[in-house]
C-alpha cells in the first residue's frame, strides 16, 4: 500500500517535492524502526525512484544513502553508474561498493568519477592500480595526495610512465611519506627532462649545455636521495638506475666524492654480482689487487680507477673529516682525485680532469653559499642581541612589566 500510494503521488508531484520525499523515505529506511513488510515496501519504492527522470531526485537519494553501511547494494550500484553528479556522491563515500565495483566505475567513468574514487577514505591496492593504468592526471593527483590510498610500487612506476610530465602529479607524489627512493629519483629525472626541454625550446641554452646541466642536477639529486635512504632502498635505487641507463661512471664518481660510500658499494654489487661483504672489503682496501679486479669486472673505464682509489683512500684516512657527506661534494677529496690523475697522460685523462674540475667548482660554490648563509645568520643574531633591550622596552606591555 505504501509503495502504491507513493508512486501514485509521485506522478503529479514536482521534481523538488519528489526529491524531498525520496530523501525522507531513504532516511526512514535507514534509521526508522520499520516492520519487515514496511521495510520491503520502502526499498521497493526507492528502487522504483531510480527511474525518475529528474536527476535532482536521484541525487537526493544518493546524498541520503551514500555513507550508509545498510544501504541496499543494488540501489548503490545503480547510483554509481548514474550521471556524474549522482554517481560521484556514492563513489566517493559508499562503504557498500567493493573493489570490483570501483574498478568498473573507474574504467567507464569520466574524470570527475575517477576523482571521486581516488578521494575515498581508503583506496585499496587493486583500485589504485586500475586508476594508475587508466586514470587521467587530475584523478591521479587526488590519488597521490590521499594518505588513505595504498599504492603499489609497480603502480607508482606506471603513473610516472604515463604522466611523469605533469608537474602537479610529481609534486603530489613527492609529498607521500612512503614514496620509494627509486620512484623519487625517477620523478627527479622526469623533472630534469622537462626543464631541459623547456630551456632548449626557449633557445636559452644549447642542447649540449642544457643536457649537461640537467644530467648533473639529476645526479646530484640522486646522491642526496641515496644519503637519506636505508641500505635496502639504496640497492633498489641502484638497480633502477642501471635498468634506466643512469648508473654511469660519472654518477658513481660523484657519489664517492660526496662520501656516499653505501651507494658506491651498492653500485659495485649491482655491476659485478659480488656479495656486499666482499665489495665492502675491497673498497676498504682501495688500491689493492682485489679492488682492481672488482673495478675491471664492473666494466668501468680504466682511466677512472686512480680517481676512485684516491677518493676512497681519502675518506678512509679521514682527510675529509668535517666535510659534509652524502649530498655535497668534498673539495679535499676532489683534490686528492686530481692529484692521483696528475701523472697520467693528458690524452687518457682529459675528460676525467675536466669533470673533476667541474665538480671542484660546484663544491666551491656550495661551500661559499653555506658560509655566506652562516655569516648572514650570525649577523642577524648579533643585531637581535645588541638591540634586544630596546626591543623589550617597545610597546606598553613590556614597559609595564618592567615597571612592576
Amino acid at each position: 500500500m505504501i509503495v502504491r500510494r507513493f508512486l501514485l503521488w509521485a506522478r503529479s508531484a514536482s521534481p523538488g517535492h519528489r526529491a524531498e520525499a525520496t530523501a525522507a523515505l531513504a532516511k526512514a529506511f535507514l534509521y526508522s524502526d520499520l516492520s519487515e513488510s514496511d521495510r520491503w515496501e520502502a526499498e521497493t519504492a526507492l528502487t522504483a525512484m531510480l527511474d525518475d527522470p529528474a536527476p535532482i531526485v536521484r541525487r537526493a537519494m544518493a546524498e541520503s544513502l551514500a555513507a550508509a553501511h545498510d544501504a541496499p547494494r543494488h540501489i548503490i550500484v545503480a547510483l554509481s553508474s548514474d550521471v556524474a553528479e549522482v554517481a560521484q556522491l556514492v563513489l566517493a563515500r559508499s562503504p557498500v561498493l567493493i573493489d570490483a565495483d570501483l574498478v568498473d566505475a573507474a574504467a567507464v567513468g569520466d574524470e570527475g568519477m575517477q576523482c571521486a574514487i581516488a578521494s575515498r577514505l581508503t583506496v585499496s591496492v587493486s583500485v589504485s592500480a586500475a586508476l594508475g593504468e587508466i586514470g587521467r592526471p587530475a584523478p591521479l593527483v587526488r590519488l597521490a595526495a590521499n594518505p588513505g590510498a595504498e599504492i603499489a610500487h609497480s603502480t607508482l612506476c606506471r603513473i610516472l610512465e604515463r604522466h611523469g610530465d605533469h608537474a602537479p602529479l610529481r609534486e603530489a607524489l613527492l609529498g607521500r611519506p612512503d614514496l620509494p627512493v627509486d620512484v623519487a629519483q625517477a620523478i627527479a629525472a622526469a623533472l630534469a627532462r622537462s626543464l631541459e626541454s623547456f630551456v632548449v625550446g626557449c633557445g636559452w641554452l644549447s642542447p649540449e649545455r642544457s643536457g649537461r646541466i640537467a644530467r648533473e642536477a639529476r645526479e646530484s639529486t640522486t646522491v642526496a636521495l641515496s644519503a637519506r635512504s636505508e641500505r635496502e632502498d639504496v640497492s633498489r635505487l641502484v638497480a633502477h638506475l642501471r635498468n634506466s641507463d643512469q648508473l654511469t661512471p660519472a654518477l658513481i664518481l660523484r657519489a664517492i666524492l660526496s662520501g656516499e660510500i653505501g651507494f658506491v658499494e651498492a653500485a659495485f654489487c649491482e655491476l659485478t654480482e659480488l656479495s656486499p661483504k666482499r665489495v665492502e672489503a675491497f673498497c676498504r682496501e682501495a688500491g689493492g689487487q682485489g679492488f682492481r679486479a672488482m673495478f675491471a669486472k664492473a666494466g668501468l673505464p680504466p682511466t677512472l680507477r686512480p680517481a676512485f682509489e684516491a677518493a676512497l683512500q681519502a675518506w678512509r684516512e679521514g682527510q675529509a673529516s668535517g666535510q659534509p657527506r652524502g649530498a655535497r661534494l668534498s673539495r679535499a677529496v676532489i683534490e686528492r682525485a686530481l692529484a692521483a690523475c696528475g701523472h697520467l697522460p693528458p690524452d687518457q685523462t682529459g675528460r676525467l680532469v675536466a669533470l673533476l674540475r667541474r665538480f671542484e667548482v660546484e663544491a666551491a660554490r656550495e661551500e661559499a653559499r653555506r658560509i655566506a648563509s652562516d655569516l648572514a645568520d650570525d649577523a642577524a643574531l648579533d643585531i637581535v642581541m645588541r638591540h634586544a633591550p630596546e626591543m623589550l622596552l617597545e610597546g606598553p606591555e613590556p614597559r609595564s612589566a618592567l615597571a612592576a
